[in-house]
């Protein structure tokens, strides 16, 4: 028989040990569970009043911004970006003993209205990274040294880019300050073209922006720099990058028409994880 002391140390170590992978299932789960807003972790996590749906705080605050800036009256309810039902307030700030709640009609106006070329780019976040990959090749384009000619069609790229992902009409000086970046990088890249493999041209490109990017853009920076990429790589101007992308997406592009389409890109399309914040009416009652 065990001495009593023995036992009571291997208790000890086996609970410590359960609660060692509690912990961690519970953050594998978290992991796998990010904002739908952000897609990024969790920051001051938050529910909807009702339907109790989880977001980061800014996140459904800002939301709620874009949806009360496209009607002219104050909002008392606004429908879950996910499900659709109404909710009345935020639920935040809880600690265990206490929570604050703060309702919809309070400072919520004048936020900033998504167009539809907003939507859409937001939308293209929800699809998996390689989207038109066999559409555009990125290694060609740094293989046939494409990057050292300017793109007249980036600033304003970036602009419409920026806006829709952090959800602010004022993003000149974000813009000003990765643009500056990758103007930097091509003039350095022209004093040696040979020094580096294009593969590593990529990287260090990736780099740069990513690093300029992230305090701004937070978990969508990745893929931000994805998109910075592949519309480099396209050569195309924004109209015609944005028929090609809308085409994938299975949206109807302007000027594009033509009985085969829809049977030709049905096998291509990727399944997009939904928001209601893509309807037209997502603050309309049904």
């Amino acid at each position: 028989m065990k001495p009593e002391a023995e036992a009571e140390a291997e208790e000890a170590e086996a609970e410590e040990e359960n609660i060692t992978t509690a912990t961690t299932s519970s953050s594998t789960s978290e992991d796998f569970n990010p904002c739908p807003i952000c897609l990024g972790p969790f920051l001051q996590e938050s529910y909807l009043d009702k339907c109790f749906h989880r977001f980061c705080y800014n996140c459904i605050r800002q939301w709620i911004k874009v949806v009360s800036g496209k009607r002219s009256c104050k909002l008392a309810s606004v429908k879950c970006p996910l499900c659709k039902i109404e909710n009345f307030s935020i639920i935040h700030g809880f600690d265990g003993t206490s929570f604050q709640q703060s309702y919809i009609t309070q400072d919520f106006e004048n936020g900033f209205v998504l167009t539809k070329a907003h939507k859409y780019r937001l939308q293209s976040y929800y699809t998996e990274p390689g989207f038109l990959s066999d559409i555009f090749s990125v290694s060609r384009y740094w293989k046939s040294h494409k990057y050292l000619q300017p793109n007249h069609w980036l600033h304003s790229w970036l602009r419409r880019e920026i806006q829709a992902l952090m959800q602010e009409e004022d993003v000149d000086i974000v813009v000003h300050h990765i643009l500056g970046v990758i103007n930097s990088f091509q003039t350095k890249s022209k004093r040696e073209v040979q020094r580096k493999t294009p593969e590593a041209k990529s990287e260090e490109f990736r780099s740069l922006i990513s690093e300029a990017a992230r305090p701004f853009l937070a978990a969508r920076t990745d893929r931000f720099v994805n998109e910075v990429e592949l519309f480099l790589a396209s050569g195309l101007t924004i109209e015609a990058y944005d028929a090609v992308y809308r085409q994938r997406l299975g949206w109807s592009a302007p000027g594009v028409t033509g009985e085969s389409t829809e049977g030709e890109l049905s096998e291509q399309r990727t399944t997009i994880p939904y928001l209601y914040i893509f309807d037209e009416d997502s603050d309309e009652t049904d």
